[in-house]
């Protein structure tokens, strides 16, 4: 991870929320806002994290940016050895903070509670809706992406001291 980059929330923010414009999914719109910083490339970033959005593969369960915000705390604060607890006790806490960051900001982590969907236990077809202006209407979910990518960038940015 290249923490000597300076890291501008703002501009990431709205780098992760062209991303999800462009047609990217969630999850892939955040991670990809970060490749430079992590030292992965886009390829591989978007390949990983292609299955998570909608909540997963739109099952509508926790949000795909907050998925994101998982992935990015394993390039963080790595936990790659399995019987080293500490590695992954410090993992699991940066996941748990920066999700409770993003559930104070918006009320939940579950993606059918931040769409407004009432019976989220209906699994919805698996062919993805098409993005269209009124799809982005009613949808909040340019903005969480960009809130979450802003929670990353601000701990990147507390971590090489370019807040």
């Amino acid at each position: 991870m290249n923490l000597k980059t300076e890291i501008d929330v703002e501009e990431r923010a709205q780098r992760a929320k062209q991303n999800f414009l462009d047609g990217y999914n969630c999850c892939q719109a955040v991670m990809l806002a970060f490749c430079d910083v992590f030292g992965a490339d886009e390829q591989t970033i978007a390949t990983i994290a292609s299955g998570f959005g909608g909540g997963m593969a739109r099952m509508r369960e926790v949000c795909g940016t907050v998925s994101a915000m998982g992935m990015a705390a394993g390039f963080i604060s790595p936990a790659i050895r399995p019987k080293n607890m500490a590695e992954r006790t410090a993992n699991y806490a940066l996941v748990q903070e920066l999700a409770g960051e993003f559930r104070k900001e918006n009320g939940s982590i579950i993606c059918a509670e931040l769409l407004g969907l009432r019976n989220r236990h209906e699994t919805e077809a698996p062919a993805p809706s098409e993005r269209t202006e009124e799809y982005y209407r009613k949808r909040p979910c340019p903005e969480l992406v960009a809130c979450s990518a802003r929670i990353i960038a601000r701990k990147l940015a507390s971590l090489s001291g370019t807040e």
